[in-house]
């Protein structure tokens, strides 16, 4: 218990734009839409998923999962931005805040390691095309999730006790509408060493080597199209990869950015940080949805009938 026995605020103060509080009414007309898109896209396509026969298939398997984890991290993030920008209610407890930074990093973290999953779905697919119904079992699908669910809970659990042994007495301000665990551990008026080791160490092991399996997985899927004849059908095999390389595409590099702009960027202006991190979290959910409803024709026909039915 002597390890806890530090001072804490009782809570936390959160940060909307810094230099904008006066326009955070009009900036919050815009969340509220990538918000309505976010859950409304995907509980769409996760409906679509498991009440179209016809999508009950790996691919979309994976993909009511990636469905799943934007829905819980617009969820973990909404409380709080709604009341930064709409009721200008700043404040947050302690433990509130650390229960959100554990499940923010969670499901983003779950949400890298199912889109390594649909780069194995993808390169399974189409560089040995006869084995796939039978490497991709739905048992082993469940296996998957549960293994990528597992290693998010699992890898970020000492999160909240980094932070809970750190005295913090400089401030109780935060950069952001929500609780981050590179900004609350700024925070501290102590030696911050492990968890910046631990944070690095969580980076590179998990959404590094994440990142390096999935180009490793296109690297085999392109040498493989590239031994197809004909030219038509390496168009064919490659599109179905586009969705998921957008996808990828805006995950990783929003990633990229604010992991770069937090650790190397310290003379960089508070805004660059805030909209970095507003990009890391609110775009994915957004695009996704709409990436793999403009981008597949089997969600659109499944999206169109499951409406159909519900006006029936």
């Amino acid at each position: 218990m002597g390890l806890f026995n530090v001072t804490h605020p009782t809570s936390f103060l959160l940060t909307g734009i810094p230099g904008l509080e006066s326009s955070h009414p009009w900036l919050a007309g815009p969340l509220c839409v990538m918000y309505a898109v976010a859950l409304g896209g995907n509980t769409v396509i996760l409906q679509a998923v498991r009440m179209e026969p016809s999508l009950h298939a790996p691919m979309y398997f994976f993909l009511s999962m990636l469905s799943f984890s934007d829905v819980a991290m617009s969820l973990a993030t909404l409380p709080t931005v709604f009341r930064t920008f709409c009721l200008d209610a700043r404040d947050i407890a302690f433990d509130a805040c650390l229960i959100q930074m554990f499940l923010i990093h969670s499901f983003s973290m779950m949400e890298s390691g199912i889109l390594l999953a649909m780069s194995f779905d993808r390169y399974v697919a189409i560089c040995d095309p006869l084995r796939y119904a039978t490497v991709l079992t739905n048992e082993v699908i469940a296996g998957m999730g549960l293994a990528v669910t597992a290693r998010s809970f699992v890898t970020l659990f000492p999160l909240p006790f980094l932070i809970k042994r750190l005295p913090i007495c400089r401030s109780n301000v935060l950069s952001h509408s929500y609780c981050l665990h590179p900004d609350m551990m700024k925070l501290a008026c102590a030696d911050i060493t492990i968890n910046s080791i631990y944070g690095l160490f969580v980076l590179v092991s998990t959404f590094g080597m994440d990142l390096l399996f999935i180009f490793l997985s296109y690297v085999l899927i392109l040498h493989s199209v590239m031994g197809i004849a004909s030219r038509e059908e390496r168009l064919k095999a490659l599109n179905t990869c586009v969705s998921h390389i957008l996808a990828v595409l805006s995950f990783y590099v929003p990633m990229i950015g604010v992991s770069t702009v937090h650790r190397f960027g310290k003379h960089v202006p508070r805004y660059i940080h805030v909209l970095m991190s507003n990009i890391y979290l609110f775009v994915p959910p957004v695009l996704n949805p709409l990436i793999y409803s403009a981008k597949t024709k089997e969600i659109r026909r499944a999206v169109a009938r499951m409406f159909h039915r519900m006006k029936v």
